[in-house]
């Protein structure tokens, strides 16, 4: 057990390692493929490969060709083993080396994972007197859920959590690979707090919500290296596929012998063709065909895809707890995005003092900033930068007086002043309270509220007991090149939602400005929930964000939920994914990789089925041409023999795996694009592309093999 020694909060640090740290070297770095290679000859045990029934009837199908070769040996015989035995073993590579780039992410989250000393703490709960509580040191590791612990300044937090008295700031460098400080406190949407990230001042109180080996740094270490990756239900179905295809050619494969035997007479007349033989070699060119019938190519890297996806959303800082999300992310139709932080920047800045009823600007930017001197909200301080600018620096030094808080069921903030009573806040509630104190409401308020609603801002009034002075209107900044973003959400045929809190008319200035194709105004959780359920009974799936405990029901409910890392416990338990930057708008990112996911599948399965068409001009016409004359028409590659013909067929057969590594682990290039201009471009791209490349290559790697003896 180490004990992590105290350090100063400005004391310089190193750098820690971040979860999207990217294996040195290219995608198939030599480096990266010998180290790969022992897994892969582990993954050859039969009780690990038959988890992936096209390449375990390739193993066998090699050991087979083995057994046919040893007591009728050849060269062509040995050299069809070897390369089917090179089929399996580059299919495992594939897998293997997709599994070690996330085990070397792994690695470097591991040494943010050191086992601390824990503080807990016997008997505390809130408001309870220090002298019930008892402070004891514990190892980390025997942290239970509910547990309370204490962290100081310098110190590591011991385990995930949540704040439950205290502020501080907190370095999350090790975790998201950012190096600014964040803020996390009791009582909100931010405090959630993670094991292994450092205190670097105050004091807080931790109450772990995770049991030992559950910690988020556990699971993502889980994740990554793909240990318990299950199987999703698209791959499960591609899996049925291509088992029923391996089957449909098996059966068709055992059949030919019987009508070899059925044909001895015509074999008579050619006694030196290869197709039905009494020898060994019988044997090894029926497994040959079987192997290059059946889809081999998508059967040998459809796990690489998969753990690659997984690869690419922590690269990118996006913890998925399964596959599944991801591949939910790929067919998203409906997407909610909050306006706050979102859309925009989240602190709306005040703008303009707009005066009514008579009173000067210079007196309405006074009232406003002797209001907002207590208002520690980004807004009210924006209050106080504008104002002061108006009437000079030193404004509001001398105040004294007795500070209203905002409170939710008033709607204002305040202070009462000798003399001198100031309201600010929402236009209903000012209103009301000016009418309360025998005041009168100026006629142009409302058109002066409904104006700045209506260009998207936020109305706030200012009053002085009877009197209304005037408005603060405060602009919401929606994010540059949103727009841009919508759009291609929308040629990807995805809609989009704004969700917010604001007024209808508020909401459609910035829904307009944003580019969105709908919002919902004055959201509650229950509309939000209500919300994702219609657009799901209409058969659609529905992606959204989240930090808060509100929010939880709804990315529950959501296909694909995305918490933030700075959100609340419940929010990160409920969502299917956790974004570690805590960046809403990295949803349509997740969008992104999703569909790639999906695009990459689909292409290289079109190209595994389409490059099939080559190898049966291939083998078939060489195995019964010297039967059947007319079928020599079928030899349109010109090849050099019967035998090269099927061992040129096999050797692309297991090379062709090797060159789409790169493809599977890095996925086709996505552009938003339509559905079917998507699989327009699969088509042409990799459809015909599946027939033409098999085609140039086996008759290249023909005029090679034609060389060696005995072919």
């Amino acid at each position: 057990m180490v004990t992590e020694a105290p350090v100063a909060p400005d004391a310089p640090r190193t750098e820690e390692p971040r979860p999207g740290h990217r294996v040195a070297g290219g995608l198939l770095d030599p480096r990266q493929l010998w180290k790969s290679l022992p897994e892969a000859l582990r993954k050859l045990d039969p009780r690990v490969l038959w988890r992936n029934p096209v390449m375990f009837v390739t193993e066998v199908g090699a050991l087979l060709t083995t057994v046919f070769t040893i007591p009728h040996p050849s060269v062509f015989g040995w050299l069809i083993t070897a390369w089917l035995w090179l089929t399996v073993i580059f299919a495992n590579l594939a897998e293997a080396v997709a599994e070690s780039r996330g085990r070397a992410q792994a690695a470097t989250l591991r040494l943010t994972r050191r086992q601390t000393v824990a503080r807990r703490l016997v008997g505390w709960a809130e408001g309870a007197p220090p002298s019930a509580i008892r402070e004891e040191e514990i190892p980390a590791d025997r942290l239970r859920r509910g547990d309370v612990v204490a962290v100081d300044a310098g110190h590591l937090i011991p385990g995930d959590g949540d704040v439950v008295d205290g502020v501080a700031s907190v370095d999350e460098s090790a975790i998201t690979g950012e190096s600014a400080p964040v803020i996390r406190e009791s009582g909100g949407d931010r405090c959630a707090v993670t094991g292994g990230t450092r205190v670097l001042s105050d004091r807080i109180v931790v109450r772990i919500t995770q049991e030992p080996g559950e910690s988020f740094i556990d699971r993502m270490i889980t994740l990554v290296e793909g240990a318990k990756r299950q199987k999703t239900p698209n791959e499960l179905a591609l899996n049925l596929l291509l088992v029923a295809l391996t089957i449909i050619f098996l059966f068709a494969t055992v059949t030919l012998q019987p009508m070899a035997i059925f044909s001895k007479g015509v074999m008579a007349a050619a006694p030196d063709t290869l197709a039905i033989t009494s020898s060994g070699i019988a044997g090894v060119v029926l497994v040959s065909l079987l192997v290059c019938l059946i889809p081999t190519t998508i059967g040998a890297l459809l796990s690489a895809i998969g753990i690659a996806g997984m690869d690419r959303m922590v690269q990118r800082n996006v913890l998925a707890m399964s596959g599944r999300a991801v591949e939910a992310a790929g067919d998203v139709h409906t997407l909610l995005l909050d306006k706050t932080g979102t859309i925009t920047f989240g602190n709306r800045q005040a703008d303009a003092f707009i005066p009514v009823g008579g009173t000067r600007e210079s007196d309405l930017a006074r009232a406003a900033l002797l209001s907002s001197l207590a208002d520690r909200t980004p807004e009210g301080r924006s209050i106080l930068d504008l104002a002061r600018k108006r009437v000079g620096p030193d404004a509001g030094a001398e105040a004294d007086g007795v500070w209203v808080p905002f409170s939710a069921v008033t709607r204002m903030s305040g202070v009462d002043l000798p003399g001198r009573v100031l309201r600010k806040g929402a236009a209903a509630s000012v209103s009301s309270w000016v009418r309360d104190n025998g005041g009168s409401v100026p006629p142009e308020l409302a058109a002066v509220v409904e104006e700045v609603s209506s260009s998207g801002g936020t109305p706030l009034v200012v009053a002085e007991q009877t009197r209304v002075l005037g408005v603060v209107r405060l602009k919401d900044v929606v994010k540059p090149g949103l727009r841009e973003r919508f759009d291609e959400m929308r040629r990807m045929g995805i809609r989009t939602v704004m969700i917010t809190g604001d007024n209808p008319v508020t909401a459609k200035a910035i829904a307009d400005e944003a580019g969105v194709d709908d919002f919902l105004a004055e959201a509650t959780p229950e509309d939000k929930l209500a919300l994702i359920k219609k657009e799901q009974e209409g058969g659609r799936l529905v992606a959204m964000t989240g930090d808060g405990t509100n929010d939880a029901p709804a990315l529950a409910q959501a296909d694909v939920g995305v918490a933030m890392n700075t959100g609340t416990s419940a929010a990160k338990e409920a969502g299917n994914m956790v974004d570690l930057d805590s960046d809403p708008t990295k949803i349509v990112e997740i969008v992104e990789i999703g569909k790639q996911l999906l695009i990459t599948r689909g292409a290289l399965t079109t190209f595994s089925i389409a490059n099939d068409i080559a190898k049966y001009f291939a083998i078939l016409p060489a195995m019964f041409g010297p039967i059947y004359p007319g079928l020599q028409r079928l030899n349109i590659m010109g090849l050099h023999s019967p035998l090269s013909a099927i061992l040129s067929a096999v050797i692309f057969n297991a090379v062709v795996i090797v060159a789409l590594i790169p493809l599977a682990l890095r996925g086709v290039r996505y552009r938003p694009s339509s559905a079917s201009t998507l699989l327009a471009r699969n088509l042409w791209v990799y459809g015909l592309g599946g027939v033409v490349v098999p085609f140039v290559a086996i008759k290249l790697i023909d005029l090679v093999v034609q060389f060696i003896p005995g072919i």
